[in-house]
């Protein structure tokens, strides 16, 4: 059966000459839709045929003061007072604020606001008040800012998630309007704001549906704003999404067959890409014993490996740069004959142990929007399961991958590394400049970083340099960590076969090391570990490596000397 994609990014902009609110100098955009019909989400038990969308909120800058907003909530953003002020104080009230306060639609309501609450303006904290009688603005609220200002990605993160927390306390807003401090991107905080009112309602039925807030329109307040990025970050939203969505969805659902047929769909919905899929003997006729290993104790069907390659060319066909991204695909880790066992093994989480792939597809879908020129970009996944069955690999078993190289496996739950081998192997035959994989490769990851931050590991200085570039740029924290061959690399190296799969401790050094022989010292690649932030606990999916993924990749075609 054949599935199809379609997805737009439906943009409306008005400029107006006019003296109100919604008129002057007011630019207004309009959230992508992504739409999608796929058996990626296929469920017996639901009725689910496309993946969640974009909310249909509209977004707008003006240079309209905040005394002529009309709508139901107005917003300020407040910074905390600085680490030497006096204990107890609370947030002043920016020059914005002040200016609004004093006019008759507030008549003080921001200062005693900030008193009565003692608001002292910690990043994410917010607080409102209605206002009396039947003025244009119905509500007025408070946003902590924490130390300094609203700019910067993590900043700007958090202003997004503050206000989207903002609408859902008051689940009758429509329109929202914030006075955004100097520097602040508004596209940014949209794309916050859209992220945050994310629901995924897909395996949900009846009274358990969580309804839509009734937020349709935000405009940002400000003289020097503009709505030209909008498109572009609610295009690399939309790729978070699918990244969420793939995360989020039961293994059951999320299949090595159905991971193929989602990258294929992104393929059809966009012009300039293709995808090949390869079924398990074409893989072994390339020689991929590693990934192939791991496949095996998967039952045929939708459980049997599928190596997935989308591809995008830009329309031109000039290309400065080629980016390989390579996700690790494993829609299922039970951790084979070295079963997870125990409350801390989260068994029950292993869904998203194909969060890398995630991560590469949504990167492929914004990247499909964004049509970048200068660059082609490959996107490769090994997706298959780790299962434990009278076929699966055994501890002891020694593997044959494409390179050549063979593998003792003293560990069956170390099996990303050897999915990611084959799949490093492939993306190295196709010439790139440059290789990023992304896998939630190590529990020790999230030991040495938290649920935060994800590791870098590279022994190329530029790349690593860009990458950490793209990192602050889009608000997707990593660390740079030691590849430390000197120290540890020894450690890979088998009594009987060429590598061990299981080095031990340091373990996320020691996967790095494994995965660098993998690919030539002639090709710069990057290894990212993203196994803290892939997931919340309250909330799930975070999409987290989509943007940074997205940033790098674009950024490489900006010349021929990038």
């Amino acid at each position: 059966m054949k599935h199809s994609v379609s997805a737009r990014l439906i943009i409306a902009l008005f400029v107006y000459t006019a003296d109100s609110f919604s008129t002057p100098m007011r630019r207004l955009v309009s959230a992508a839709r992504f739409g999608v019909s796929s058996p990626i989400l296929r469920a017996s038990s639901t009725k689910v045929n496309s993946i969640t969308p974009l909310p249909e909120v509209s977004f707008a800058v003006t240079a309209s003061p905040a005394s002529a907003f009309a709508g139901d909530l107005l917003v300020f953003p407040l910074a905390a007072p600085p680490k030497d002020a006096p204990k107890g104080s609370l947030a002043a009230l920016s020059a914005e604020a002040t200016a609004a306060d004093a006019a008759d639609f507030l008549n003080g309501a921001l200062a005693d606001l900030v008193s009565h609450e003692e608001f002292k303006g910690k990043a994410g904290d917010i607080a409102a008040v209605r206002l009396a009688g039947n003025g244009a603005t119905k509500v007025v609220a408070v946003v902590g800012l924490g130390d300094g200002t609203a700019a910067g990605a993590g900043a700007e993160a958090k202003l997004g998630k503050a206000l989207a927390a903002l609408a859902k306390q008051h689940k009758s807003v429509g329109s929202l309007a914030v006075v955004l401090p100097a520097g602040a991107a508004p596209e940014k905080v949209a794309a916050a704001l859209a992220g945050a009112m994310y629901t995924d309602n897909r395996f949900r039925t009846g009274d358990n549906v969580v309804p839509p807030l009734k937020l349709s329109a935000v405009t940002f307040i400000g003289s020097d704003l503009s709505a030209d990025h909008f498109p572009a970050a609610l295009a690399v939203l939309e790729g978070v999404n699918l990244c969420k969505d793939l995360v989020n969805a039961p293994p059951n659902i999320v299949t090595p067959q159905s991971l193929a047929e989602a990258a294929q769909a992104v393929a059809e919905a966009h012009p300039n890409m293709a995808c090949a899929v390869l079924l398990e003997p074409e893989i072994a006729a390339l020689g991929m014993g590693a990934y192939l290993g791991v496949a095996q104790g998967s039952k045929p069907g939708e459980g049997s490996p599928r190596f997935i390659h989308l591809s995008y060319t830009p329309a031109d066909g000039v290309v400065y740069k080629r980016v390989a991204l390579v996700g690790k695909g494993l829609t299922f880790d039970s951790g084979g004959y070295n079963l997870k066992t125990g409350p801390a093994s989260m068994l029950e989480l292993m869904k998203f142990d194909m969060g890398g792939s995630a991560a590469v597809l949504g990167a492929a879908q914004a990247i499909g929007l964004l049509q970048p020129p200068g660059v082609a970009v490959d996107f490769i996944v090994a997706a298959c399961e780790n299962m434990v069955s009278d076929r699966a690999m055994r501890p002891g078993d020694v593997l044959t991958a494409s390179n050549g190289l063979t593998v003792e496996v003293l560990n069956t739950d170390a099996e990303g590394r050897l999915t990611l081998a084959d799949a490093l192997v492939f993306a190295e035959r196709l010439a790139p400049t440059s290789i990023v994989d992304v896998a939630t490769l190590t529990g020790a990851c999230i030991v040495s970083l938290g649920d935060k931050m994800g590791g870098l590991w590279s022994d190329d200085d530029a790349l690593a340099a860009d990458l950490a570039a793209s990192s602050a740029k889009t608000g997707d924290a990593f660390w740079r960590m030691p590849l430390a061959k000197e120290e540890y690399a020894e450690r890979c190296k088998s009594k009987i076969a060429d590598l061990n799969n299981a080095a031990g401790s340091p373990g996320a050094i020691t996967a790095a090391l494994f995965l660098r022989n993998f690919v030539t010292a002639a090709t710069p690649w990057a290894h990212l570990d993203i196994a803290g932030p892939v997931w919340d606990k309250d909330n799930g999916a975070t999409g987290f490596g989509v943007r940074v993924l997205v940033d790098y990749a674009t950024s490489q075609g900006a010349s021929p000397e990038k």
